[in-house]
């Protein structure tokens, strides 16, 4: 097997960490807004232990050569496209695909849509999208605000791409000086920080359909008590949209950068899920 640095979709070709035994199970890692792959450094350190292959894709928007500058260039079905189109250049069979805040949306759509790709599934984070939406007509449309705020144009990058703004709106959500230094260093200055802002703004282009898709795969879902971006109900509501054998694990005193503060738990979660679909056959509930 040979390792992947780069892969191509849609005329654009992203950048890919790509580590670990190179015969192990292959766990793709899709990271979030306002991080690149190497936020999962720390979880996927812990993977490689346990014998554990990681891919890490910088995705659309974050590398260099994969930066449309029309925001619908960001729909979800694009993204997902994205994660589909490295999942096959692996040539490895179904992976485990593990997301974290946006990749983690990226990741629900793309196991529902492509069953045949995705052996199991951690989303940490964030919910199952439809499930998502069915919480905002409660107190997660506060929480949301941010996401309309996203929605204006260049205000959002003047007041991230200056140190004050960063540190109050970034701070607020739980990052610490250390982690908005890297967000200075890795997005902004990288450049990379309207393509990241970009997912926000094309969520109104987004099909609906997208937020449907029925899950197959073992799924486990983590929340931490700490997240101020989404609330526990969304989370406790993602099994309504899963077939195959799901679990909620709740992680205590953690903000929502569990992969930065809580890389120990969650490589062990991610490790427990993907040692049981590949050690024990599955059947959709129901059947």
């Amino acid at each position: 097997m040979q390792r992947v640095t780069t892969y191509s979709n849609a005329g654009l070709t992203f950048d890919v960490i790509d580590e670990g035994p190179v015969d192990g199970p292959v766990a793709v890692l899709l990271h979030g807004f306002p991080q690149r792959a190497a936020s999962w450094n720390e979880v996927a350190i812990r993977l490689h232990g346990r014998g554990i292959r990681t891919v890490a894709p910088d995705q659309r928007g974050y590398s260099p050569r994969a930066r449309p500058r029309r925001r619908t260039a960001y729909r979800m079905e694009n993204l997902v496209s994205d994660t589909a189109a490295l999942i096959r250049t692996l040539d490895v069979g179904p992976v485990h695909l593990v997301g974290h805040d946006w990749g983690a949306a990226v990741a629900w759509p793309t196991a529902a849509a492509h069953p045949e790709l995705v052996r199991s599934l951690t989303a940490v984070s964030v919910t199952h999208p439809a499930a998502f939406m069915r919480s905002m007509v409660g107190s997660q449309v506060l929480r949301s605000w941010y996401m309309g705020f996203f929605q204006l144009p260049w205000v959002p990058e003047r007041v991230l791409g200056e140190d004050v703004g960063a540190r109050l709106a970034l701070g607020r959500a739980g990052m610490t000086p250390e982690m908005v230094e890297t967000f200075r260093t890795d997005i902004v200055e990288y450049g990379a920080l309207r393509g990241g802002l970009n997912w926000y703004r094309a969520l109104p282009f987004t099909h609906p359909r997208m937020a449907r898709g029925r899950v197959v795969a073992p799924t486990t879902q983590v929340w931490s008590d700490g997240d101020v971006a989404l609330g526990r109900r969304g989370v406790e509501l993602a099994e309504r949209h899963v077939d195959g054998p799901f679990e909620l694990q709740v992680l205590t005193g953690v903000s929502h950068w569990i992969p930065d503060e809580a890389p120990d738990v969650l490589a062990e979660i991610v490790c427990e899920r993907i040692d049981s679909a590949e050690n024990k056959g599955f059947q959709p509930r129901g059947h």
